[in-house]
């Protein structure tokens, strides 16, 4: 079985391209002109063992807003079609992560429900020409687009760089969990029988 996808998204404001397999090693290249959300994605993709590959070009004269969320519906469809009917997946998958004196965790349920809450004090502040209260808005847009229930929070505050990108490892890693293939599932992880 195949568990990849390739996305392609163009609006006036930006121009997207996704190339995505859920089986991978943090192979790729993301390149959205906007340094720490690179950076960011670089994380995703490693820890969530994911081959991902962005190319995203968009409005930063206005700042980074529509190419953060952009980049996130993208990955959102992407990871929807890779899982296709999601039969044989464990489903849900959570993770606590330190980053030196700042703790995030993360839960996620891919439940075909869409539904994101983030719980983290981040200052007003941009850091590598990426707002970081666009943390947020990127987990809302790939859980509303993945059809996924995604909790976000932090545990431990300190260094703002350090918070962002704990959450982004203990996402990746909650991610890695739930889109794992079990042996002992064949069919979709519901009593419902659909997700």
């Amino acid at each position: 079985m195949s568990r990849t996808a390739e996305i392609s998204r163009t609006t006036g404001e930006t121009d997207i391209r996704v190339s995505l397999a859920l089986d991978g090693a943090g192979r790729g290249t993301r390149a959205t002109s906007v340094g720490f959300f690179d950076h960011l994605l670089d994380a995703l993709a490693r820890h969530g063992g994911l081959d991902l590959d962005v190319d995203a070009r968009g409005d930063l004269e206005t700042g980074s807003h529509h190419t953060v969320e952009d980049v996130g519906i993208a990955i959102g469809q992407a990871l929807d079609e890779a899982l296709d009917d999601r039969a044989g997946i464990t489903r849900f998958g959570s993770a606590q992560i330190p980053m030196d004196e700042t703790r995030a965790a993360a839960a996620i349920d891919i439940s075909g429900r869409p539904y994101c809450q983030v719980q983290a004090p981040l200052p007003l502040i941009s850091l590598g020409g990426f707002e970081l209260g666009l943390a947020e808005e990127f987990f809302r847009a790939v859980a509303n687009n993945a059809k996924l229930t995604a909790h976000v929070w932090i545990e431990a505050q300190g260094d703002p760089h350090h918070m962002v990108e704990a959450m982004f490892k203990a996402f990746a890693r909650a991610l890695r969990e739930a889109i794992a293939l079990d042996p002992r599932v064949e069919d979709v992880p519901s009593t419902k029988g659909l997700l």
